[in-house]
């Protein structure tokens, strides 16, 4: 088994995208073949300029920074279809350093909220764990490598993949926060560019 989730190269089926920040740009391949419909509502509010001028609302160093909810509060947002869409996994992406992923209050419960991992560290007691509990052992050895969230596999939809802008993932990390994990001053998506 090959991941190809990490590579840098845009492969059969993905398409690449850069979400614009206040502090800079960071670009993705989303896996559209994979996830098609997690992909279709992205892509489309995207271009609908849905996300334009909406915050971070939600930066967790060493976790992970949280978007897509016009409100700003982490309680707003809706899918294309208006309603909650359902999981979409897959045994080839996982919840590594810089996945784009989508947030959810449980299961099947999407719409337009994401975040993206920004966890450079898995403990060796956990990579045992992925190891025992059957993740694939090129699953295990990146998430050695650089990092990531395994314990969100399988429960948020991994629909894209940071290509370029990880110092800008970094930055926005390192924001001063307040109140439940918010920056204390606004870090807005400008425009996500469909390539």
């Amino acid at each position: 088994m090959v991941l190809t989730q990490t590579t840098k190269e845009l492969l059969d089926g993905e398409i690449k995208i850069t979400i614009k920040t206040t502090l800079g740009d960071m670009s993705f391949k989303l896996f559209e073949k994979d996830m098609p419909k997690t992909v279709e509502n992205f892509l489309t509010h995207a271009k609908d300029g849905y996300y334009n001028g909406i915050i971070f609302h939600r930066v967790i160093k060493d976790f992970m920074i949280q978007a897509g909810d016009p409100t700003g509060t982490g309680m707003g947002g809706e899918s294309i279809w208006g309603s909650d869409f359902e999981d979409e996994f897959s045994m080839d992406h996982y919840n590594f350093y810089g996945a784009l992923s989508m947030a959810n209050s449980g299961p099947n419960t999407n719409g337009s909220q994401f975040f993206i991992v920004q966890a450079k560290h898995v403990d060796t007691r956990m990579l045992k764990q992925l190891k025992d509990g059957g993740w694939p052992e090129e699953a295990v050895i990146e998430y050695g490598k650089s990092g990531g969230t395994p314990w969100l596999d399988q429960r948020h939809t991994v629909f894209g993949q940071i290509i370029e802008g990880k110092d800008v993932l970094e930055k926005i990390a390192a924001v001063e926060t307040g109140f439940q994990d918010k920056p204390k001053e606004d870090v807005v998506i400008v425009d996500i560019v469909v390539e």
